[in-house]
């Protein structure tokens, strides 16, 4: 990149859902040459006619932005520089793929998503062209063209950091950028601050999804809040059996306790009270409502895989899993009464310890 491409870089976000529209957005307002590529024809239909707005809990606006459909890539000539997937873990590595072409030779792929989709990333367009990020915020949409996000750049928060460590100095300027949308931090062990993040999203967003309730009121849900905390301590063990340290991530203060259990719990307390409101849907149930998949393996899936792998169980991730696929397949209906059903897989997990 000349001097001029690193004072305003062509950027481009590759899925413009709840979440990748409302920080676009902010992108769009703070003056960055941005491009929406997006996979729902009504939702490019709706932002060419109308812009994309953006409801946050106290102000709203709205921004022109160009949409592009993907399969319009192909009329695109001039590559980006910087290129920020906001799409599910699952579709990552196709997603890449698509958008590897159109990719200048120096430019970067920055993960906004859950799950540990830096490696897939990697895969395709190389480690040194590779940020992984870590992304705390909450959004729906449920309209074309319009967003909703509970967070405002307040509690909006990110963490990026390089694979390759010849990059990371080139993570500055890119966490530069996403500062217009809420608090970055950059970190030379983004592989640790994605797992931190796998480990809340394991204990919240299948679990509650799973008996289709707001975060709030699952966590309420009697026998609920221990399901999902159980959830949790088997993702941190996960985590720490893969190489990952434990480190301090959403804001909270540096990590002091030795106790991994207790780290969890300060976790998802920050979560529940800092970053979600009373009716705030985790994105998986939002995915479900919509008859889409959630990220189940890509979640609570890779809890089991990973802990399988060093020689260990995961019995209530896998029962979330099950229950989450049951879901998925139609086997099973999307209920409340699904808490009796993981309530007595915790009992088993408790007997059994």
């Amino acid at each position: 990149m000349d001097q001029q491409d690193i004072a305003r870089p062509r950027i481009a976000f590759l899925g413009t859902g709840a979440q990748g529209a409302s920080i676009g957005a902010d992108f769009v307002a703070a003056g960055h040459d941005v491009t929406f590529v997006e996979q729902w024809p009504d939702h490019v239909a709706a932002i060419r006619e109308n812009g994309i707005t953006v409801n946050l809990p106290k102000r709203s606006f709205n921004v022109r932005v160009p949409a592009l459909h993907l399969c319009q890539l192909a009329e695109v000539r001039q590559p980006f520089d910087i290129v920020f997937i906001v799409m599910k873990a699952y579709d990552t590595k196709w997603a890449c793929q698509l958008i590897e072409p159109y990719l200048a030779p120096d430019g970067l792929v920055v993960g906004l998503q859950n799950g540990m989709t830096h490696e897939d990333i990697a895969a395709v367009v190389g480690r040194e062209r590779t940020i992984g990020a870590v992304i705390e915020i909450a959004s729906n949409m449920f309209v074309p063209g319009i967003t909703n996000r509970e967070n405002d750049h307040d509690t909006s928060w990110f963490a990026m950091g390089a694979l390759d460590p010849k990059t990371q100095e080139r993570v500055e300027s890119v966490a530069d950028l996403l500062r217009c949308t809420g608090t970055v931090e950059v970190t030379d062990d983004i592989r640790s601050a994605k797992w931190m993040k796998l480990v809340v999203n394991a204990a919240e967003l299948i679990p509650s999804a799973v008996v289709d309730l707001p975060l709030a009121d699952a966590a309420r849900d009697p026998g609920m809040l221990e399901v999902m905390r159980e959830a949790g301590y088997e993702a941190m063990r996960a985590a720490l059996a893969d190489g990952s340290k434990i480190v301090s991530i959403i804001g909270m203060p540096p990590v002091t306790t030795n106790d991994p259990e207790r780290y969890v719990d300060q976790i998802f307390e920050k979560v529940l009270t800092t970053f979600s409101s009373q009716d705030t849907l985790t994105t998986s149930l939002q995915d479900w409502r919509k008859g889409r998949r959630a990220e189940v393996r890509e979640v609570n899936g890779w809890v089991v895989d990973i802990l399988a792998a060093h020689g260990q169980t995961a019995p209530m991730n896998q029962r979330v899993v099950e229950v989450a696929l049951e879901i998925e397949r139609g086997t099973r209906e999307l209920t409340t009464a699904n808490t009796a059903v993981l309530v007595e897989a915790l009992h088993k997990v408790r007997s059994n310890a």
